[in-house]
């Protein structure tokens, strides 16, 4: 099985008492020159095997679930903030200044869907706050790409020079990459081994993570795709943003399902936060590496805190190296690894057909958090999980074989979509891709609107 069986070596899985598992082929799906349907049928399958193996541990199950995944699925879940329409209205991906851009010696890829991005990255380059997306490829034209991505970098701003493959390899931070394995995986302390109840056994599907806590400080995509899978399986996530920094709300439609939203000041309200803290079994961060510190949410100083807890942590470049510390996204961390230029052409860089760095990246962080539940059943410990999209990039550019064009041909994601009302809409949105036998199909609830609900647990 192309990749799963990497992908779930590096999770500490056992592929001789891994759950069975079914692949089903689509041509077609996530066509790319890189080999992305692989990858994303990879970093889906070993999220469902690390589901199917808490399940099989908490139901007292003889042997765990079969796993079935489907490319169809897969890449539809992969698109899922393209499929999501909210009352047929298609949302808005990427803001005019978010793009690829010509500079004196190449090209330079910005982000800027976020009004102090924008801000930040005009005023790097000497614009003024309403400059347009011509004022801004004017500036460019006449820079060179890594003084840019210097420049907009200094300023808090969000710009990376497009790398070729080899490039990137000669980067400082590409050699600190790849010395750190797929999914990073620590035992923080020596807490006892943890007892999870039995969940429910009439409850209509096998939810693995029924009862469990989550405290999600995410945004964006990879942390918050993460987060909606663990919310699938039964979890009960409590998603915290600044009450200053409100989620787009396309981007909060499309990964707030199955959780609750609430606001909360992290310097203001402590004790709020501590009383969270100490009744959560999982907190799952996804600010640059660093930047929860100052609030005492380090992994180890949580552990300290709250023994048996389960910290995960994504970032986009690796909480190490020179480029430790910086923000990124998804098509940053594309333009600066190769990729963008291995699905480009002579005359501009391209782009994955999906955000699959994101995407995959987050299954591989929520089935670090179901095999670390599965490992403190057995052995206890806190413990620490840690996934960058760097890393993925890593994978998908030189660890995963692509496999022969096979199966049915993948028409679109229709048949891999449902209907949802909610308070925000009628929702268009794909189905969770996530499938083990009787396991969930769909989410207990659908988004509401951002930061509404009490910051409490139920």
């Amino acid at each position: 099985m192309t990749g799963i069986d990497d992908a779930w070596a590096a999770l500490g899985g056992d592929p001789a008492s891994s759950p069975r598992l079914t692949a089903v082929a689509r041509e077609g799906a996530l066509d790319a020159r890189l080999p992305v349907r692989e990858l994303a049928r990879a970093c889906v399958g070993v999220c469902a095997l690390a589901a199917a193996e808490l399940a099989a541990r908490r139901y007292g199950l003889p042997e765990a679930p079969a796993v079935r995944v489907d490319d169809g699925a897969v890449a539809a879940s992969f698109h899922s903030e393209r499929v999501l329409r909210v009352d047929g209205r298609a949302p808005l991906l990427f803001a005019p200044l978010s793009r690829f851009w010509r500079t004196a010696d190449g090209w330079v890829r910005t982000h800027a869907n976020y009004p102090h991005h924008r801000a930040r990255l005009l005023g790097a380059l000497g614009l003024p706050d309403g400059a347009s997306a011509d004022d801004l490829a004017g500036r460019l034209a006449g820079c060179r790409a890594l003084e840019a991505e210097e420049a907009v970098h200094r300023a808090g701003g969000l710009a990376v020079a497009v790398r070729t493959p080899d490039q990137w390899r000669a980067h400082p931070q590409a050699a600190e990459v790849v010395a750190r394995p797929l999914v990073e995986r620590e035992r923080l302390d020596t807490a006892p081994a943890r007892v999870l109840p039995r969940p429910d056994s009439a409850a209509p599907s096998l939810l693995p993570a029924a009862g469990l806590r989550v405290l999600d400080l995410t945004r964006v995509l990879a942390g918050p795709v993460a987060t909606r899978v663990l919310a699938l399986l039964g979890a009960d996530v409590l998603r915290l943003d600044a009450p200053r920094l409100p989620e787009l709300p396309d981007q909060h439609a499309d990964t707030g399902f199955g959780k609750r939203s609430a606001t909360l000041d992290l310097a203001a309200d402590r004790d709020a936060f501590d009383a969270l803290l100490r009744m959560a079994d999982v907190v799952v961060t996804g600010y640059r590496p660093g930047a929860l510190d100052r609030f005492g949410l380090a992994p180890r100083a949580l552990a300290e805190r709250r023994p048996g807890l389960v910290v995960a942590q994504v970032s986009a470049w690796g909480a190490y190296g020179p480029w430790g510390g910086r923000r990124g996204f998804d098509s940053l961390v594309q333009a600066a690894t190769g990729i963008a230029v291995a699905e480009g052409s002579a005359e501009r860089p391209g782009a994955l057909p999906a955000q699959a760095l994101d995407h995959g990246t987050g299954h591989l962080l929520a089935a670090g958090v179901l095999r670390a539940l599965t490992e403190q059943t057995y052995d206890g410990g806190s413990r620490l999980v840690r996934t960058a999209l760097a890393r993925t990039a890593h994978w998908l550019t030189t660890g995963i074989r692509p496999a022969p064009a096979e199966g049915a041909p993948y028409t679109g994601p229709d048949a891999w979509v449902a209907e949802t009302d909610s308070s925000l809409g009628r929702l268009r949105h794909a189905r969770p891709a996530v499938s083990f036998a009787g396991g969930p199909t769909a989410w207990t609830r659908p988004p509401g609107p951002w930061g509404t609900d009490p910051a409490r647990w139920r």
